[in-house]
């Protein structure tokens, strides 16, 4: 009975609050919204290239090692908290333990190998992941500024004369990289300001348009600060980095129109930094970069930042 004369608890406004607290969480994890088929990504977007299920498998992996670790962390703590209660050994001050190298060792050992373990598979995969190839299919030479994306499309297209390894306006990426574009590409472009749309949807950004099944080359470059280019289901994203050309390559698996954005903070309109995906066939793909030729939507846009000299060829290996 409590000194008031109620035979009230005060742990029970406690245990009151915590069976709350529970049935508010088992309620956010099952109205979430995902079906048995979303639930496995564990919040990742379906996959749309070829490459995307390598870096879905790394972030499954990662939650399955921090979730093994974090019962057995929650385990001994509860399973110390319940053994060494005070109400079963009645003894006020437990004996005290100043040393005990095995769990000491233990404690240091267990750590590096769970780094070690994730150290090796990001760095794996991250080899892997930045692989390319002798001669893609398609290279795209995306230029990030405030706030907004041009696209290069460094391509042979009927009509449009010009060559992307001696553009003046590419003068930003570096040899190495011009090397492998194709032959007398004149190309085409397009480009966007925080205002445009695409035309189908209404969403909001320019279109970079991509052909599926083929291996797809991204030369990234800036024209001010550090911007970082993501496409949300191909999983893969890259800093567009001022002064530095980053690249990676993937090849679309799906068509349709995805959701893309600048995921590093540029500034005060970054979030206006957005643009969209559009994977159409081969032949769809095509006929595109001639309706951008027939607008008159020919040659590059500035491809931003050059490197110093003493940094722009210093890698001499052509990829």
């Amino acid at each position: 009975m409590s000194p008031n004369g109620s035979d009230r608890s005060p742990r029970r406004p406690m245990r009151r609050k915590l069976l709350q607290a529970l049935t508010a969480g088992l309620v956010l994890a099952t109205a979430t919204g995902c079906t048995y088929e979303d639930f496995p990504r564990l919040g990742m977007p379906t996959p749309t290239t070829e490459e995307a299920p390598r870096i879905l498998f790394l972030w499954q992996g990662t939650w399955a090692a921090a979730l093994a670790t974090g019962v057995l962390v929650w385990g001994l703590i509860l399973w110390s908290s319940f053994y060494h209660r005070r109400s079963r050994t009645k003894v006020e001050v437990p004996p005290q333990t100043r040393y005990n190298m095995p769990l000491e060792a233990l404690y240091t050992i267990v750590p590096l190998i769970i780094v070690s373990v994730f150290f090796y598979f990001t760095a794996r995969d991250e080899a892997k992941l930045l692989e390319t190839v002798d001669k893609p299919d398609v290279t795209v030479n995306v230029v990030g500024y405030q706030w907004s994306w041009g696209f290069n499309y460094i391509e042979n297209v009927d009509g449009v004369s010009g060559d992307a390894k001696t553009d003046k306006a590419l003068d930003a990426i570096p040899d190495k990289f011009r090397k492998a574009f194709p032959e007398n590409a004149g190309g085409v472009h397009d480009f966007g300001i925080p205002a445009t749309r695409n035309p189908q949807n209404g969403d909001p950004g320019p279109t970079l348009w991509l052909p599926k099944g083929q291996k797809v080359r991204f030369v990234l470059t800036s024209r001010d600060v550090i911007h970082s280019f993501w496409t949300v289901p191909f999983l893969m994203k890259q800093d567009v980095i001022p002064g530095h050309t980053n690249v990676f390559e993937v090849t679309p698996s799906k068509e349709g129109t995805f959701k893309g954005k600048c995921a590093e903070l540029c500034g005060v309109d970054h979030s206006r930094m957005l643009f969209n995906v559009k994977v159409v066939s081969p032949e769809r793909y095509e006929q595109h970069l001639k309706e951008l030729a027939e607008k008159g939507q020919t040659g590059f846009v500035p491809a931003g930042i050059g490197q110093t000299s003493h940094e722009k060829n210093r890698e001499t290996n052509v990829l």
